[in-house]
């Protein structure tokens, strides 16, 4: 039986440097240096955020919820690795990056600009390292933005977090899924997944 999540993971407290905030502006300005293409970088509430280093568990897990996906809604409404946009006042520090997004309407109409939370059924993070950076500050910023349902796969756990109902800035119902439970995306009722589905090359 799915657990319900009463309380975000704590955030471990950081002793770090100060940092420079970027905004998708001057984000924009570095373009043509090829730095983001290069590095693999997503903007998050002005931090840039590695995508790069992925190890094989990551990407196999990956791999198979994106197959799942594409059988379950289809090829147009998928999209890998593409930028967002979220809510207005945080567009201008944020421009994340899911591992995988489920479109409600198909990619090629969206010909200029990235999808806008309205356009978005679900959303997926793979998360190995980043767990609670994905349960936190991506789910914060992906409730905010009335994203209607973000899933966070966790990898080393092998299990899945179910974020619906957004709501003054947080997600009120979060459920977490083990291995062998099933949960259907509110987009696809009759689509069941198992997170140990994701887990079959690991």
């Amino acid at each position: 039986m799915p657990t319900l999540l009463t309380d975000a993971p704590e955030r471990p407290r950081s002793l770090t440097p100060p940092r420079k905030r970027w905004t998708r502006k001057e984000c924009v300005a570095l373009e043509p240096s090829g730095l983001f293409e290069r590095e693999r970088l997503e903007l998050i509430e002005g931090d840039l955020i590695s995508k790069m280093g992925k190890n094989r568990p990551h990407v196999n897990a990956f791999t198979l919820m994106h197959l799942w996906l594409l059988e379950a809604f289809g090829k147009q409404l998928v999209n890998a690795e593409a930028p967002i946009d979220v809510n207005p006042s945080d567009n201008p520090l944020n421009e994340p990056e899911p591992d995988l997004i489920v479109s409600n309407r198909e990619s090629s109409t969206i010909v200029s600009g990235n999808p806008q939370p309205h356009d978005l059924n679900l959303v997926v993070e793979i998360a190995d390292t980043t767990l609670t950076f994905d349960l936190t500050t991506k789910a914060a910023l992906y409730a905010r933005a009335g994203i209607v349902e973000y899933w966070v796969l966790d990898v080393p756990g092998r299990r899945l977090f179910v974020h619906r109902n957004p709501a003054s800035g947080k997600y009120t119902a979060v459920m977490v899924y083990s291995e062998n439970e099933t949960v259907a995306p509110l987009a696809a009722p009759n689509a069941e997944f198992r997170p140990a589905q994701a887990f079959a090359l690991s």
